[in-house]
């Protein structure tokens, strides 16, 4: 399996980002990236049914839809995973694992487990890019990224939740500790400019991130860590579910020119801000 992921390593980076970008074209994906876990009470894990017709029954769909799927998106991408790895067919486990990693990873953002995703609610607004993008970008190249081997799943969605569960554990904190710093930071320190590509824009202050990553000890770090282990384990499963086919006749998936020019063209869009980066 490492041979076959790292060498269409360039495909997957391509593709990891195709699911942000369906909800400009599909009005029904946004809901697949977020859980609004409070709007379901204080300890909402305890409220949801984990089957998705269970909770339909009790909340109705398009209330499961209105504030987010994404336990049910994982566990929807693992199986077709498991079927794209029946098949055999490259582009298939390519694309599928991609979204699947991608949904994977927004589980691990507690700010995709609130209504309050932006801090928009508490006169925080900007936090979820501070969190999931300025820090990383930031302090990313000291991570550890290296977790160890992937592990079986037993159950994907029940995994889903757990991951969901332990996101949502941490929204207070990525909140109230971001208040607590705002209040006691010197207001004309917080932002600064900065380029963004070709572009100057006013974003949080190194010094500012800096101060709000050691207020929350490695949190950021950690739940990525906990994502990178989670998605090559969910890959590892489905493949494992699917009999362990053979991959090295897959090995490879080039793309092509015309593929080539499409993810050129929407990334341009993507950079100059005609596709905006939605916090949900």
């Amino acid at each position: 399996m490492a041979g076959f992921y790292k060498s269409n390593i360039e495909y997957l980076t391509e593709h990891a980002i195709s699911a942000d970008k369906r909800r400009y074209v599909d009005s029904t994906e946004a809901p697949h990236h977020f859980l609004n876990a409070d709007h379901y009470g204080k300890d909402p894990f305890k409220h949801i049914p984990q089957n998705w017709y269970d909770a339909a029954k009790k909340y109705t769909a398009d209330t499961l839809n209105k504030y987010g799927t994404v336990p049910w998106t994982i566990q929807y991408n693992y199986y077709k995973l498991v079927k794209a790895f029946k098949a055999h067919d490259t582009t298939a486990i390519l694309n599928t694992s991609a979204n699947l990693g991608h949904y994977i990873a927004d589980a691990h953002v507690p700010l995709h487990l609130t209504q309050n995703y932006n801090g928009q609610l508490t006169d925080q607004t900007g936090i979820h890019a501070l969190w999931e993008s300025r820090i990383p970008e930031l302090f990313g190249d000291k991570y550890n990224y290296y977790v160890g081997k992937a592990r079986y799943i037993e159950n994907p969605l029940t995994e889903a939740f757990k991951i969901c569960r332990s996101s949502f554990k941490s929204v207070d904190t990525v909140l109230r500790f971001e208040r607590m710093l705002s209040k006691s930071f010197p207001a004309d320190k917080k932002y600064e400019m900065i380029k963004h590509g070709k572009k100057e824009v006013k974003d949080y202050s190194v010094a500012y991130a800096s101060a709000y990553n050691k207020m929350l000890k490695g949190m950021i770090e950690c739940r990525m860590r906990s994502a990178i282990l989670a998605v090559g384990s969910y890959w590892y499963s489905a493949w494992v579910d699917a009999g362990q086919p053979d991959l090295n006749k897959l090995i490879k998936q080039p793309l092509d020119e015309t593929e080539k020019r499409k993810l050129q063209q929407e990334e341009a869009l993507y950079k100059s801000g005609k596709m905006l980066v939605l916090a949900k």
